[in-house]
């Protein structure tokens, strides 16, 4: 973009850290390292292992100094977003397998370790789940270090700004933003990206106001160009014209008053103005989150995702590893519910030491992961499910199975869970007899025979991402048709009422644990629709509070009503926008 250019333009994307920040441009260009191929002699190679083993040390104190850092800094919860990348450096698949490339093909340890790493970091780049994706911006990072302290180059740093700058990257990595300057970070702007995103969190964290997905900006902006970030909207304005820094500030003094009033709104129950109470629960990947859900003054956690733990380890957590992690969080939750889903694994998510267990596949996302992985794999899950179990005897842990197809499937995890019960009542291993198994409905099939499985469970957690995407073949990956993604379908719409329908004739609850529920537009629509409790990150409940205690069930139902004689999900998705708008008041 040329400097000189005074015309205003405006770059929607997506609104990640809240805030609004107005100044210079600093355009960060991370460059890839540049790794030379050349052969290594025969002698030479116990002293290539070494070196390999040197940068891992090296690469393991530079972030266990980050680490420290952040948790002095910023706080405990940001810096255990680096144990994941201490991991990294300890995972016997990732060594082993640049140790055996090492081997076959007598490259240097660079070309190998870059061949391997970028392999895995692929593999995490296509995952659906957009928590687990993100993940791969943190191998990545790792990498990235691993290959400079191999080659003997300097780390990028961002702790060196000259002046407060608004700083553009493509994609800024979770050590880069923890070492921001808090001082001179405006805002963070990046061309990919999302609200998980590692560096967002730390970002968050430090109230720097971010925006994502704003494709190839870094491409059309230049240093020193001017520019507004607003963080609530997910927009950069770029060269702002007087009139709008005028209304931009303005919003600021309007949106610091409204955040006073969402903090404010959360300390209450989320009971609508005709006397209804929501349910608003948490979802969580680790343990070290319950403090976080806590704050936020959480009903409970909805979603419990158990990948992680097996994710971040260098090896495959055994069932006493697994128990006390499920135990933490139960224990410190009660007596409010827990639902841990079971592992929702495949060839899409690398397991650590345990590439063998998931066969390549074409298409990863429709075939043998998640429970279908479990039901093969039977030693695994019934590990997991007596660890649940037992976790179980410390609150009320409800137990979630995911990517359920159809009755004959969850008959089949039932039995395992029936197996594991009687194991543990065998041995006097106390743990909840009553508790509640539910299933998620996030595949068609699911949603089309929900009588069927509301016979054989207590609850249903309908996974709106998903479901969404497999119902309207739609890849949220793919930048080409991600705009096809479209939750207010009419199609998801008569979908998500009859699932609510069936469960209802059997009298079992229905939540809603994808990003739907943690979006204010969203929220009266699914509650309308008869939802009866939603799931979300943490940080997205007190904008979903404020918003119930302003409006009235009776409303949210009529907008159901509404929205399901609509043929169009752009109109339907305006009337939404209109509901919200109505009720939430900046001044």
């Amino acid at each position: 973009m040329d400097s000189r250019a005074k015309t205003e333009i405006t770059v929607q994307g997506i609104g990640a850290s809240q805030g609004i920040a107005y100044g210079q441009i600093f355009v960060y260009l991370q460059s890839d390292v540049e790794v030379p191929s050349y052969q290594v002699e025969p002698e030479k190679r116990i002293d290539e292992v070494a070196r390999f083993d040197r940068a891992l040390v090296v690469t393991r104190q530079q972030i266990s100094k980050i680490k420290n850092e952040v948790e002095k800094n910023i706080g405990p919860e940001e810096a255990a977003i680096f144990d994941a990348h201490l991991m990294v450096l300890e995972d016997e698949a990732l060594i082993g397998e640049t140790i055996r490339e090492f081997n076959a093909t007598g490259c240097n340890i660079e070309t190998c370790f870059q061949k391997v790493s970028s392999r895995y970091v692929q593999a995490f780049s296509e995952i659906d789940d957009e928590y687990l994706r993100e993940r791969a911006g943190d191998l990545r990072d790792v990498a990235q270090r691993v290959l400079q302290n191999l080659l003997g180059q300097a780390e990028n740093a961002l702790n060196r700004l000259v002046d407060q700058r608004i700083i553009v990257g493509r994609d800024i990595s979770p050590s880069e933003s923890a070492t921001l300057d808090r001082s001179a970070a405006l805002a963070l702007v990046m061309d990919s990206g999302s609200r998980t995103s590692h560096a967002v969190i730390v970002a968050r964290s430090m109230k720097i106001p971010s925006v994502v997905g704003v494709r190839n900006l870094t491409q059309r902006v230049r240093n020193g160009d001017w520019a507004i970030v607003d963080g609530y909207d997910g927009l950069v304005i770029l060269n702002p014209s007087e009139s709008t820094l005028f209304r931009y500030g303005k919003i600021q003094e309007r949106k610091r008053s409204f955040e006073a009033r969402l903090l404010e709104a959360n300390r209450q129950p989320a009971t609508t103005l005709d006397g209804v109470t929501v349910p608003l629960l948490a979802n969580i990947e680790k343990a070290e989150e319950v403090a976080k859900v806590k704050s936020f003054s959480a009903d409970g956690v909805g979603l419990y995702r158990t990948e992680f733990l097996f994710l971040s380890a260098a090896r495959m957590p055994n069932e006493q590893e697994q128990f006390l992690a499920y135990k933490t969080v139960v224990e410190a939750m009660a007596p409010a519910p827990v639902i841990i889903r079971t592992l929702d694994l495949g060839g899409d998510k690398p397991l650590a030491g345990k590439s063998d267990l998931f066969p390549k596949e074409t298409n990863p996302f429709m075939g043998f992961r998640a429970i279908r992985f479990c039901l093969e794999h039977v030693d695994i899950f019934k590990e997991q499910l007596r660890a649940i179990l037992r976790a179980s005897a410390y609150g009320q842990a409800k137990i979630m199975y995911p990517m359920i197809s159809g009755n004959e499937e969850l008959a089949r995890a039932n039995a395992v869970l029936a197996e594991c019960r009687a194991e543990l009542k065998a041995k006097g291993v106390p743990f909840d007899e009553k508790i509640e198994v539910g299933t998620m409905i996030e595949i068609p099939s699911a949603a089309a025979t929900a009588d069927l499985l509301a016979q054989e469970c207590a609850f249903f957690s309908i996974g709106t991402n998903d479901l969404i995407q497999y119902m309207l073949a739609i890849d949220r990956v793919n930048d080409r048709i991600a705009h096809l993604y479209e939750p207010t379908h009419p199609a998801i719409l008569r979908t998500l009422r009859g699932v609510v329908t069936e469960a209802h004739k059997r009298k079992i609850s229905v939540s809603v644990c994808g990003e739907m529920a943690g979006d204010p537009v969203y929220a009266p629509l699914l509650l309308g629709l008869g939802i009866d409790s939603l799931s979300m990150s943490p940080a997205w409940l007190p904008s979903v509070k404020y918003l119930i205690r302003e409006m009235t069930m009776a409303d949210a139902r009529k907008l159901a009503e509404e929205a399901l004689a609509m043929g169009s999900a752009k109109e339907i998705y305006a009337k939404c926008d209109a509901f919200y708008r109505a009720r939430v008041r900046m001044d």
